[in-house]
């Protein structure tokens, strides 16, 4: 065969596939077209929602969320929705629609007094008695409860608000058979488990005062006669505005019915005006978040009352001021027997008050102790029976150290308040040495207790020995506690000297020591021991 007519050939055929290639395609192509133009088959589902039943018809591929907005069925953001909004649906199914709600509901509440039991020595033994009835407290809870198609599902509290707090009932138990009475002098008023108790005429003779709970032993002193006890009762509820009050109570009276002065924030000073009556007089702070708890005014008030507690005057005599150095802590005051003066004593310093100036007359001034805490060293401050001497405690230098407030060193000394003239009479006696004057004896003389630190360089955290001298300082002895017998603590500063004794009467001294009352013979030079439970804070003696 010619070779170009084999090539026609070869030419021939390849136009044939070409030509069959291409009829395939634009088939293939046409067939493509008329499938896509072909509408899907639509799905079923069902609704599932507020108890009903809906069946809808939706194309292939639509989303649950769409599909219940076809349904008409709206959802809130709690709701449960299953299966998920965002899924797609591709064969019949069903959708379940769980309508979910949360409310919240304010019940009201009691809360049960709690129930305390005092064991005291101030009763006989086996003995009860309610001091204190309860009563129950009130809050709020506030619960979140969530339903579920109605159904509740959850039920919990979210929030508390108590309205009222419960006030706990307190029973006080006679724990042993009182010691062996002793005759007393005058009125013997006492603080335990935070109840005023009294002893009168001898010290088996007991009986409650004011049965509260809730007295503070800030303030606790009797009127000059022995008939009124002005004390300090802990702030009730949750005011951040009051950290106490004051209140009086007649002790000679069978049925005691405390009165409440409607004065506020006593925590430094508060005492009766010797010879004026029912007057009184007090210094205020300011309550604070932070330590100690106050920042003082260092002012001086004087409230005059009635009987029924009506209040007839009432005057301002300083005003607040910043008290010196360290005036945060407070100022404290020491009326003189005969009321017809007034000492003060802050951190720097001590002196008089001017009552009819309403100024403060600088008599001393003092090296300030840097505690290097949250409290202030005050001296302690009292008069001499006979109205001239001012006893105190200053504080002194020691060689070596950096700052003169530093040292550790205090010394007992007396200020003759018309010549202003300072005598030294015990040196390194401690800084809370607290010294007391006995009652202005037959023979014109009388003698001072005070406290005597055991280790005069450690009397910030030491313990102390009962001492009593003359007045000069003289025929000092250690009367108490017995050698060998751990001394007082620093928290055990009550020395109370009795009335002045009638006829052959011995003068006593009340002191506490290890939480128990004790007495103190100065003619038999003998102590006593008075009660045994351990729970007396405060005391005095008229």
């Amino acid at each position: 065969m010619p070779k170009s007519t084999k090539n026609n050939l070869v030419y021939i055929a390849s136009s044939r596939r070409l030509v069959a290639l291409l009829i395939s395609f634009i088939l293939t192509l046409i067939t493509a077209c008329n499938a896509a133009g072909t509408a899907p088959q639509p799905i079923s589902i069902t609704v599932n929602a507020d108890g009903k039943q809906t069946v809808i018809q939706i194309p292939v591929g639509t989303t649950v969320q769409d599909a219940l907005q076809k349904a008409g069925i709206s959802t809130s953001d709690l709701d449960r929705v299953e299966p998920p909004g965002y899924t797609p649906l591709t064969s019949d199914s069903s959708i379940k629609v769980t309508r979910v709600k949360e409310t919240f509901e304010v019940e009201d509440n009691i809360i049960p007094f709690p129930r305390q039991t005092v064991r005291n020595e101030s009763l006989p033994e086996g003995q009860t008695l309610m001091i204190q009835p309860g009563v129950n407290g009130d809050q709020q809870i506030t619960y979140r409860k969530v339903t579920e198609d109605g159904v509740e599902v959850s039920r919990s509290p979210i929030k508390t608000v108590v309205i009222k707090d419960p006030m706990p009932e307190i029973v006080m138990v006679g724990v042993q058979t009182p010691f062996t009475a002793v005759p007393l002098p005058g009125n013997l008023v006492y603080l335990t488990s935070s109840n005023a108790w009294i002893m009168e005429n001898t010290t088996g003779n007991r009986r409650p005062l004011v049965t509260t709970g809730d007295l503070d032993g800030h303030i606790f002193t009797l009127s000059q006669d022995g008939k009124w006890l002005l004390y300090s009762r802990k702030s009730q509820g949750n005011s951040s505005d009051v950290i106490n009050s004051l209140w009086v109570v007649d002790v000679t009276s069978n049925t005691p019915k405390p009165i409440d002065l409607r004065v506020n924030n006593v925590v430094n000073f508060a005492d009766w005006v010797p010879g004026a009556g029912l007057t009184i007089s007090y210094s205020t702070v300011e309550p604070r978040s932070t330590a100690p708890g106050w920042q003082a005014n260092n002012d001086l008030i004087f409230l005059t009352i009635n009987t029924d507690g009506v209040i007839l005057k009432k005057n301002t005599i300083i005003g607040p001021n910043s008290g010196g150095i360290y005036g945060w802590w407070g100022m404290t005051f020491a009326w003189s027997p005969d009321g017809q003066h007034l000492a003060y004593a802050r951190p720097d310093g001590v002196g008089l008050v001017d009552i009819k100036k309403n100024t403060l007359d600088p008599l001393l001034d003092l090296i300030p102790f840097q505690t290097q805490s949250d409290w202030a060293w005050v001296p302690g401050l009292v008069w001499g029976p006979d109205n001239d001497i001012l006893y105190t405690v200053i504080h002194t230098s020691e060689a070596g150290l950096s700052s003169d407030e530093d040292s550790p060193l205090f010394d007992l000394a007396g200020i003759v308040t018309e010549s202003k003239n300072t005598i030294d009479i015990i040196p390194q006696c401690g800084m809370f040495a607290y010294p007391a004057p006995s009652p202005m004896l037959a023979d014109q003389r009388y003698q001072v207790a005070f406290l005597q630190a055991i280790f005069p360089e450690q009397s910030e955290t030491g313990r102390y020995r009962l001492v009593l001298m003359n007045r000069d300082g003289s025929n000092k002895q250690t009367v108490f506690p017995p050698e060998g017998s751990q001394g007082l603590d620093i928290t055990e500063k009550e020395i109370v000297w009795g009335p002045q004794p009638a006829g052959n009467t011995p003068l006593w001294l009340a002191l506490i020591y290890q939480g128990n009352l004790w007495l103190y013979n100065t003619d038999t030079n003998q102590a006593q021991q008075i009660t045994g439970d351990g729970s007396i804070s405060r005391l005095d003696l008229k």
